[in-house]
């Protein structure tokens, strides 16, 4: 499987690079720098125009979809068909933004920003061309901002509140109240505990279920004095300047503790620590420093060790919903520069970030190890699930795209029989819940952590 990550895709060359280097000189072919640095959208006009516009990036490939009820993975362009709201859209907009041949208006920028950058485009264009979809919107999004478009009215708010507040929500009081007198967290440990401002704030018992998950095993685990937000928010709007500030100071804040590892139960910190902030320090994941994982990660781990036993019955039928910064999201980040050169090949050749790397296994030997739980597969899963709508800033500024998508995932749901919908994110819990309340559904939403508390025997 190695060899075909390598090899696979008319831009993969790894150990056969030499032989098209070989060809390349042979024909006298020019090469030019690459890299994958999103601060410059030049960078990635190769990638916008070479998308041919065979919608791979809208449908769920037929060999991993068993019927037509739920066959697309992108909810930007489910929400609205024309075609400008999909990759292949906004491939031709990002060139003619470049090219300045378009200017900025309010329709552009919501086309732009109604979309949660959840990787399902970019996984999909990687089964056939190899092309970095992902990183050409986000680089679309910093040249937004530097052209002094974005951020969004609703984005500012959010700014602003981290700004002043050092959270998304703008409270002003102690990151720590969800920690109750029966959690023990130790003055210095190994491990790490980076909450996140949605369980800080908002879903405390998320946070509650990880300090119990970390005590039952054993574990222990301290908390930053000052915690502050990620910078997700931020950064996914095009803010890059202000999210690399963030990024170094909360990098530098977690060394000074000396912590070998950094856990977390919020797959959007998740994806900031392991991803993000090494492609704004250019600097590859395994060089950060310490160890980062998620919650689901630790608790495999654990249950693998004999530390984690999950004895306590919880009659629930379930479904889980792969979050995407925990699944198609969060391949380690490596920096590239190189060359492209003779049919689009790069010199050196380097593996893709394919979303294969995603914490899919971890996460099944987790919920079927539950006892009495009736654990029933959704139809979308892994790298191809359908992105729950409430992340990367799209909920403050688009609400009624995040309601759609939340609805449609919910009635996939509902298809598969499920009581329960499962996730590993606060933000994808927070928006589920909301809309399924509103609309009067009879679905419950939990996080990954709860379900595993729940099965923890104290």
């Amino acid at each position: 499987m190695a060899k075909y990550d390598q090899l696979a895709g008319p831009h993969n060359l790894g150990k056969e690079a030499s032989v098209v280097d070989k060809l390349g000189d042979r024909y006298d072919t020019p090469k030019t720098p690459l890299t994958f640095d999103i601060t410059n959208l030049k960078n990635f006009v190769y990638d916008m125009e070479h998308c041919i516009k065979c919608k791979g990036c809208y449908w769920v490939e037929h060999t991993y979809n068993p019927g037509m009820s739920f066959p697309v993975r992108c909810a930007s362009n489910l929400w609205n068909d024309f075609d400008a709201y999909g990759a292949m859209g906004k491939m031709r907009i990002g060139l003619a933004i470049e090219e300045g041949r378009l200017q900025w208006t309010d329709k552009l920028l919501e086309i732009l920003y109604a979309c949660t950058l959840c990787g399902a485009c970019d996984v999909g264009c990687k089964r056939n061309l190899d092309l970095e979809i992902e990183l050409s919107l986000e680089a679309l999004r910093v040249k937004a901002v530097k052209d002094g478009a974005a951020p969004l009215p609703a984005h500012k708010k959010v700014v602003d509140n981290i700004a002043k507040k050092n959270n998304y929500f703008g409270a002003t009081e102690s990151r720590t109240k969800w920690v109750t007198k029966d959690i023990k967290v130790a003055d210095k440990a190994d491990v790490l505990y980076f909450v996140g401002c949605s369980s800080a704030y908002v879903n405390p018992a998320i946070a509650q279920a990880t300090a119990k998950i970390f005590n039952a095993t054993g574990t222990p685990f301290m908390l930053l004095k000052d915690e502050k937000c990620c910078g997700n928010t931020p950064f996914s709007i095009g803010m890059f300047d202000e999210a690399k500030k963030m990024a170094e100071a909360n990098v530098a804040a977690v060394k000074a503790t000396g912590a070998k590892t950094l856990v977390t139960s919020c797959a959007e910190c998740y994806r900031m620590w392991k991803v993000d902030y090494p492609k704004m320090l250019d600097i590859a994941t395994e060089d950060l420093g310490f160890e980062v994982l998620h919650l689901i990660e630790f608790a495999d781990k654990a249950l693998a060790a004999g530390k984690l036993k999950l004895t306590k019955p919880v009659d629930v039928r379930f479904t889980y919903h792969d979050a995407c910064s925990v699944s198609r999201l969060c391949d380690p980040w490596k920096p590239y520069k190189g060359e492209r050169g003779w049919m689009g090949m790069i010199y050196p050749g380097m593996l893709r970030r394919r979303g294969r790397q995603g914490l899919y296994a971890q996460t099944r030997n987790l919920l079927n190890a539950i006892p009495g739980a009736d654990f029933t597969e959704a139809i979308r899963i892994r790298e191809n699930a359908f992105c729950c709508g409430g992340g990367r800033g799209t909920k403050e500024a688009y609400p009624e795209f995040s309601k759609f998508a939340a609805n449609h995932r919910l009635e996939e749901v509902k298809a598969v029989g499920a009581e329960v919908l499962v996730s590993a994110c606060p933000w994808c819990k927070s928006n589920f819940a909301q809309v399924a309340k509103e609309d009067g559904g009879s679905v419950k939403v939990m996080d990954i952590a709860e379900l595993i508390a729940a099965s923890v025997e104290i």
